[in-house]
């Protein structure tokens, strides 16, 4: 049996201190998950349950941790946005993962960047449509290279940041955050299966906001380092 077209090359990142490639099945991504950023988009986080929006897996943009990357600005936005997060990628999937075996199927941990076409996000929620088109631009996803548990251990806190030409935009920490990444694994396996190559964005810090082609932007998670790129 053969293809009827070319098959799609399967979306990789790399890992750190090898030079194996992890494959991506899904991007799962939580909103509004830490408090001062809820605020800051107009919304009152003691009254949400969780919720999540996905990217196509396509969307990842690969980023080294040695030298900077190049990410394209988007077409039909005039108000692209930087949302640091932490991603963590599971190794084993399932379904209905209680919250204390969750980490369990940790494989490793990672710098992302959601990137979002505001404009278009803004005018999706003033509609009541989806957010695709906000979320799921090409190469909205940059990912650095994946730690793996076994050396940086659960990232339970940690400070996490955000800069732009040297300027700090974000700063926050990840015990800020309102749901823990085992609360979101088990909760989103409760609505679906989850597979391995799953990632699962977890939201970020306060401090979004545009960036202008020409800008670098620097990504930084302690224990997993920093990651560079240039908005062309």
């Amino acid at each position: 049996m053969f293809f009827a077209i070319p098959a799609p090359i399967m979306p990789t990142i790399s890992i750190a201190v090898s030079n194996d490639l992890f494959p991506v099945h899904r991007i799962y991504c939580v909103g509004r998950n830490y408090a001062a950023h809820a605020k800051e988009m107009g919304h009152n986080p003691d009254k949400e349950p969780p919720f999540f929006f996905m990217k196509q897996a396509d969307t990842v943009l690969s980023v080294p941790d040695v030298e900077q990357a190049e990410l394209p600005y988007p077409s039909m936005t005039e108000d692209y946005h930087h949302e640091v997060e932490l991603v963590a990628a599971l190794g084993i999937g399932g379904k209905d993962i209680p919250e204390n075996e969750a980490l369990q199927h940790v494989f490793g941990y990672a710098i992302g960047l959601d990137m979002t076409r505001r404009d278009r996000q803004q005018e999706a929620k003033k509609n009541n449509h989806p957010w695709e088109i906000a979320k799921s631009a090409d190469h909205s996803a940059p990912i650095g290279p994946l730690h793996l548990v076994g050396d940086v251990g659960h990232l339970h806190e940690g400070s996490i940041s955000l800069s732009i030409d040297g300027v700090e935009k974000q700063k926050g920490n990840l015990n800020d955050m309102i749901w823990s990444v085992a609360q979101q694994i088990s909760y989103l396996s409760r609505y679906f299966e989850l597979k391995p190559g799953d990632l699962i964005f977890s939201g970020t810090p306060e401090g979004v906001g545009p960036v202008k082609r020409g800008q670098s932007l620097s990504a930084s998670i302690e224990k997993l380092g920093t990651i560079n790129l240039k908005v062309v």
